[in-house]
C-alpha cells in the first residue's frame, strides 16, 4: 500500500496515516505488520480493497473479488464493497462468474461471447 501511495507522491507520515486509516476502516489494522502469507483469504481481500482505495478513486474495477473464498466470506467481501461504495462515494464494477453474490449487487449485466445478452437492475438499498 505504501508503494502505491509513494508512486502518486504521498510519502512519510501522510502515507503511513492513510494506510492505517484504510486498514482500520476495513478492520484489518491489527494485521498491518503481517506478511501476506500470514493473512487469511478474507484478510487478503480486505487489504487488496484498502490498496485499491489508497488514492481515493472514483471507480474500482474488481475482477473476481470473491475467488477462492467460501460463500460466507465471499458475501462478506461483497457487503464490504457495497459499504465502501456508499460511504466513500466510489463506484465499484465487479466482474465475476460467481452467481451466488448477485444478491449483493445493484445491477447485473450478463455477457456472452463479448455481447450483452441481459441487463437488470436489482433493488439493493444503498
Amino acid at each position: 500500500m505504501l508503494l502505491s501511495l509513494n508512486l502518486i507522491g504521498i510519502a512519510g507520515r501522510q502515507a503511513d496515516g492513510r494506510v492505517m486509516e484504510l486498514l482500520d476502516y476495513l478492520e484489518v489494522a491489527d494485521r498491518a505488520r503481517n506478511l501476506p502469507e500470514q493473512l487469511s483469504g478474507g484478510e487478503r481481500q480486505r487489504v487488496a480493497i484498502a490498496s485499491a482505495l489508497a488514492n481515493s478513486p472514483a471507480i474500482i474495477l474488481a475482477y473476481e473479488p470473491t475467488a477462492a473464498l467460501d460463500i460466507e466470506r465471499g458475501l462478506g467481501v461483497m457487503r464490504l464493497l457495497r459499504k465502501v461504495s456508499k460511504e466513500l462515494v466510489t463506484a465499484i464494477l465487479v466482474v465475476t462468474h460467481d452467481t451466488r453474490i448477485i444478491s449483493e449487487v445493484g445491477g447485473v449485466i450478463h455477457l456472452m461471447d463479448g455481447h450483452m445478452v441481459e441487463q437488470s437492475a436489482l433493488g439493493i438499498s444503498r
